[in-house]
C-alpha cells in the first residue's frame, strides 16, 4: 500500500500546534494512511509531551533519509530555531519567524518532490509580522514561495465546500478587488480541484455580494451585474456547471442539503461563517491553484488554551486525511 509522505509544519510554537500534532500522531489510524514528518523544532515537541502526558518518542532528524516510521515515533525535521524557553501563549518575533521558516522548508521539500503534501498547524499573524514576514497568512506565503498568481482558499466541512474570491482584506477593499476575471478564475479553480478529486461535472454555486444578490438592482450599485454575471456566463460557455449570483442567506443551506458541490464566496466572512458554524473541529483549509498540495486546520493558535493539553486535534487529523486523499489523484 502506497503511503504518502506528509510534511506537517509546526506552526507558531507558542500556540496549540505542537500539542495537536502530538495528539494527532498518537492515533494509529494516521500512521496507517501516511508517513508523517513534522517540520519544526524537536525540543518544542518534547516540551509539549508534558502538556498531554504523551510517551511518544521524538526523533530529531536533519534529512528525510534519517526518518524511521513507527506509530510510537515522531520524526521531526529539526530546524532548531527557537530558544528552549519560548513563552506559551505569548506573541513573539522568534516564534513568528520560526513558523515562517517551517513553511519555507516544507515548500522546498514539496517542490523538490521529497514530500507528497504539506499540512500546516496554525500560525499567528501578529507574531509572523513581528518576525519580519508581512503576509496576511499561510495562503499568501505559499503563493509567494511557489510563484503562484491564481490561487484561492477552499474550506471543507461535512457536506459543505466553500472557495473564496477574496480572503484577508477588509470588506470595502474586498468589494473593490472583486472583478469578473477574478470570479471566473475562482470558479475555474473550484472546477479543476473537484474534478481532480473525482467529482464529475461539479455543481458550482456563486454567491452574490449584496443582500438577496442585489435583487435586480434594488440593493447595492449593480455589483452583481458588473462583477459576477459576466464570470458565470464565461464559465458556463466553457461547459462548467456554474449558477449565480445567488443570495447567500439561503445558498449555504441549499449547499449543505446537497444541491451544490461547492460555493464560491465573495469575501472572507461570507464563506468562513457557515463553515465554522458546522464545527471548528471538522473544518479543513485547502489552498487551491498551487503546484503542491497544502491542507490545514481551520482554526487559530488558541493562545488562551495553549499548554493546557485540552486543544482538540480533530481538525488537524481531518486535514492530514484530506491531504492523503489528494496525493494519489495528483500523482497519477
Amino acid at each position: 500500500m502506497f503511503k504518502p509522505l506528509i510534511g506537517i509544519t509546526m506552526g507558531d510554537s507558542a500556540g496549540v500546534g505542537p500539542e495537536i500534532i502530538l495528539k494527532s500522531l498518537g492515533h494509529a489510524e494516521i500512521h496507517e494512511v501516511c508517513r508523517p514528518i513534522v517540520i519544526g523544532d524537536a525540543k518544542i515537541l518534547e516540551r509539549a509531551k508534558a502538556f498531554i502526558h504523551s510517551d511518544l518518542d521524538i526523533r530529531s532528524i536533519s534529512g528525510l533519509n534519517q526518518a524511521e516510521f513507527s506509530p510510537n515515533v515522531i520524526n521531526c525535521y529539526d530546524l532548531d530555531l527557537l530558544p528552549k524557553k519560548i513563552s506559551i501563549g505569548q506573541i513573539s518575533a522568534e516564534s513568528g519567524h520560526a513558523a515562517y521558516k517551517f513553511v519555507e522548508k516544507a515548500v522546498e521539500l514539496a517542490l523538490n518532490k521529497e514530500i507528497d503534501a504539506i499540512c500546516t498547524a496554525p500560525l499567528n499573524k501578529e507574531a509572523l509580522h513581528k518576525g519580519g514576514h508581512t503576509y496576511p497568512g499561510h495562503t499568501e506565503i505559499l503563493a509567494a514561495l511557489t510563484n503562484t498568481e491564481d490561487f484561492s482558499m477552499m474550506l471543507s466541512a461535512p457536506n459543505l465546500r466553500v472557495i473564496h474570491v477574496t480572503t484577508h482584506v477588509g470588506i470595502i477593499d474586498a468589494i473593490k478587488m472583486i472583478n469578473p476575471q477574478r470570479v471566473y478564475e475562482v470558479i475555474r479553480l473550484a472546477y479543476e480541484t473537484l474534478t481532480r478529486a473525482g467529482i464529475d461535472q461539479p455543481k458550482i454555486a456563486v454567491c452574490g455580494i449584496n443582500p438577496h444578490a442585489g435583487e435586480n438592482g434594488l440593493f447595492g450599485y449593480g455589483e452583481e451585474e458588473d462583477k459576477i454575471i459576466p464570470a458565470v456566463k464565461k464559465a458556463k460557455a466553457e461547459g462548467i456547471d456554474a449558477i449565480g449570483p445567488l443570495p447567500a442567506d439561503t445558498l449555504f443551506f441549499r449547499a449543505v442539503r446537497g444541491d451544490f458541490d461547492v460555493v464560491v464566496a465573495m469575501y472572507h466572512d461570507q464563506g468562513h461563517g457557515p463553515v465554522k458554524v458546522l464545527g471548528l473541529d471538522a473544518g479543513v483549509n485547502i489552498t487551491v491553484g498551487l503546484p503542491i498540495i497544502r491542507t490545514s486546520v481551520d482554526h487559530g493558535t488558541a493562545f488562551d488554551i495553549a499548554g493546557k493539553g485540552i486543544a482538540d486535534e480533530r481538525s488537524l487529523m481531518e486535514a492530514i486525511r484530506r491531504a492523503v486523499e489528494l496525493v494519489p489523484r495528483v500523482k497519477k
